[in-house]
């Protein structure tokens, strides 16, 4: 069985769904940010990396701060928007 984690562009085929429909929904680039925050919490705190691009943004994840992290997830958010 394939899941969205399965691969790295299926993460971000995924991902870039979900903020088009944020977008869509009329949610702002700020609100947008705090849920990929909040993904990637979820994601570091429940779910093993699949492939070596979420095990290398899994481990920048665990060094980083806060401050870091959100930094990371604006970037995730960039990427697909760019996508």
């Amino acid at each position: 069985m394939t899941t969205v984690l399965s691969t790295f562009e299926k993460w971000k085929t995924f991902l870039s769904e979900r903020v088009e429909q944020a977008k869509n929904a009329g949610m702002g680039e700020e609100t947008i940010e705090k849920l990929a925050f909040q993904i990637g919490e979820f994601l570091d705190e429940k779910v093993d990396p699949k492939n070596e691009q979420e095990r290398i943004l899994k481990e920048l994840w665990d060094v980083g701060n806060k401050d870091d992290r959100k930094t990371i997830a604006r970037l995730m958010v960039k990427l697909v928007e760019k996508g």
